[in-house]
Parts: C-alpha cells; structure tokens; sequence
C-alpha cells in the first residue's frame, strides 16, 4: 500500500532522473552538484554546500490536513506473472523444467481426471515430477525417472502451470500538498534549477509509484525567499499536488483447467 513516504521517495527518484538524466555520475544539468532528498536540511552542512555552490533540493510533505478524494467504486484488478516452472506432454510422458518457484502450481489433465502440486521452496524439476507422480499414483498407475513421469495407456495428457498473482484493490484515495524546495547560492542557479524541475514535473502528470499505481501531480504555487538570514541562501519552493491511492494487495491462485463436465457432474480442477 503506498505511504506518503513511498510518494517522497518516488518525486526524489523522479527529480534525480530529471537533474540527472546521464546518471549520477555524471554532470547536472545545471552543471552543478545537486543534492537531492527527503526532509529539511542540516543548517551547518547546508551553509558549508552553499559556500561550495552545492544546490541542496529537499522534498518535504505540508502540515496541511490533506483530503480524502475516493470516488471510485471498489474493484479487484490481477497483475499477472508468469510461473518458473514449464511442463510439456507428449500421449504418454509429462516432462518437468524451468526453475520451480514456490507459489506455482503444476497440474495434469489425464483422460479426463486432474492431479495437480503446488511448488514448495528447494524443489526441483525432478522433485516436482516425484511430487506430482505421487498424486497419479493415488488413481492409477505411473512411473517417473528424472524429471520426466510416465503414464502407461494413457489416451490423452494436458498439462498446464500457473502461479499466484497479486490481486488488488483501491480502498482510499487521498490528495496531500508535497513542497520541492531549492537551497541555493545564487539567484541565477535558483532560476534555473526551479525552471528545469518545474518544465519536467509540468509534463509528468502521473508518477509511478512502487505498489504498481500512479499518483497524479498538479502543480499548486511557487514562492521565492530572498530575505533570509543567510546571505548566501536563495530559496525557492515549488509545491504541488499530490493525489495517489491507497490499495488492499492479496496473493490469488489461478485455475488450472477450469470446470469440466464428468459423468454429468461439474467438477473443477
């Protein structure tokens, strides 16, 4: 679930990419050192950066109380990952391979009757195959050697794999005030740090964030501070709006080989 926190951190990786498209080892845009981070600065590293033209950009959320904005109704959305393991059959034989992941699910539809095994952590292809051999074993008979399980007279083999996938849900949606604030040593570097930040974040209008959503960004104000204390201090806030939701996240199972009618009864495998 993103935190306003994870809304932090993702404008800081975004004004990092913005400021330094090349990497950060390579030379600002402005052709000066930008540091970039959450939080207010310390008044003694922040008076030393200035005194050696070091730009500090700060990200810092207002006091203000926010607002609930949901206006969605709930729905449930599946991103879809692939499974590590793979499994083919040919009339007769299954083959086990891949790299086994817990939480995948192998399964084989044999003349109509499912047997499946769900991937526990440290097995194998070929433990895999034992396991799942086991379950056909239960019906009727099999062998397995290796990796590769055989299923004498059988008529028709389909074997499938799936994994579980998260689920989620967007239970709240929420707008907060996030200020970008520019500590520099001059007038000239403030201009043109704030324009190149506020020219980027202009054409961002979402912002991945790392639960998979978005938030979206809205500029709000900009205010300019030439009267500090600090001779060398020349501030300039840009805040902007920020809405993102909060999301519920559950792990799912996928069906293997959906209902089937058997002898006039629906099953599910």
């Amino acid at each position: 679930m993103a935190d306003i926190s994870d809304v932090e951190n993702a404008l800081a990786s975004a004004l990092t990419s913005i400021l330094y498209p090349s990497g950060s080892t390579q030379s600002s845009i402005i052709g000066v050192l930008c540091r970039i981070y959450r939080g207010w600065p310390n008044s003694a590293t922040l008076n030393a950066d200035l005194s050696a033209g070091v730009v500090n950009i700060t990200i810092v959320t207002d006091n203000d109380s926010g607002k609930v904005t949901t206006r969605y109704l709930p729905e449930w959305t599946t991103t879809a990952t692939p499974p590590g393991t793979t499994a083919a059959a040919t009339r007769s034989t299954i083959t086990i391979s891949g790299n086994p992941f817990p939480g995948d699910v192998v399964g084989a539809l044999i003349d109509g009757a499912t047997y499946a095994y769900r991937i526990q952590a440290g097995d194998t292809p070929g433990l895999v195959a034992s396991n799942l051999c086991q379950s056909i074993q239960a019906a009727r008979l099999a062998t397995f050697q290796g990796s590769v399980i055989s299923v004498p007279g059988a008529a028709t083999i389909t074997v499938r794999v799936v994994c579980d996938n998260n689920t989620l849900s967007e239970s709240r949606r929420q707008e907060k005030d996030v200020r970008i604030i520019c500590w520099c040593p001059t007038p000239a570097v403030r201009d043109t740090v704030a324009v190149a930040i506020d020219s980027a974040i202009n054409r961002l209008n979402f912002m991945p964030l790392p639960d998979a959503t978005c938030a979206r960004v809205t500029y709000r104000n900009t205010a300019s501070y030439d009267q500090s204390q600090n001779a060398l201090l020349y501030r300039r806030d840009i805040i902007y709006l920020i809405e993102y939701p909060s999301v519920t996240t559950i792990r799912q199972p996928s069906m293997l080989f959906g209902a089937s009618d058997l002898n006039d009864n629906l099953t599910f495998g």
